[in-house]
C-alpha cells in the first residue's frame, strides 16, 4: 500500500493514540481494514471487540485523552505494550494531536511512514514497508544523521 497522496484520512486516528494508517493490518494486508473509526470489515477481532474503543464510544468522546480518567488502566496497559514492543508512545500521539491538532500530527505521520525508497506505508509493527518490504531501523525512522547506513 502507497501512502495516500492526499494524506492520511482523520479517522485513521484511533481514540487510543494509535495511527491505524501504519498498523501492520492496514497496511501490509490484502484487505486493510477501515482502521478504529472505520467500519467492521477486514478488522481483527482484537479490534472488533476493544474495550478502549467501546469506553469511548460510551462517553460520547473520539478519543481518550479528553476523558477526565486519563489515563485508565486501559491506556497505561496499551501504552506500556507499544513502548516495550515497538518503541512507540500512544500517550505522546494523543498529547501531540491535543497540543497541535491532528492534521499536523497525521502529516509528521505521514513523513515519519513514508518509505524513503519506494513511497509504500512503513508498519510501525515490524518496521517493513508494505510495497518494497525493506526493513527500516527506527533511528532511520526517527531521520538519525546517518539515514543511508540505518536502512536495513
Amino acid at each position: 500500500m502507497k501512502m495516500p497522496q492526499k494524506g492520511i484520512e482523520p479517522s485513521m486516528f484511533a481514540p487510543c493514540g494509535m495511527n491505524c494508517m501504519v498498523c501492520y493490518r492496514h497496511c501490509c494486508h490484502p484487505r486493510p481494514c477501515a482502521g478504529c473509526q472505520g467500519g467492521e470489515d477486514g478488522k481483527p477481532i482484537h479490534c472488533r471487540s476493544c474495550k478502549i474503543k467501546e469506553c469511548a464510544r460510551e462517553r460520547g468522546i473520539s478519543y481518550c485523552f479528553a476523558c477526565g480518567g486519563y489515563p485508565c488502566e486501559r491506556v497505561k496497559n496499551l501504552e506500556k505494550s507499544y513502548r516495550t514492543r515497538y518503541g512507540t508512545s500512544l500517550m505522546e500521539n494523543g498529547r501531540l494531536v491535543k497540543e497541535e491538532g491532528l492534521s499536523v500530527f497525521l502529516r509528521r505521520q505521514e513523513e515519519q511512514y513514508t518509505c524513503p525508497d519506494c513511497g509504500g506505508v512503513i508498519s510501525l509493527h515490524d518496521r517493513e514497508c508494505s510495497e518494497c518490504q525493506r526493513k527500516i531501523t527506527a533511528q532511520a525512522q526517527r531521520g538519525g544523521a546517518d539515514e543511508k547506513n540505518e536502512l536495513a
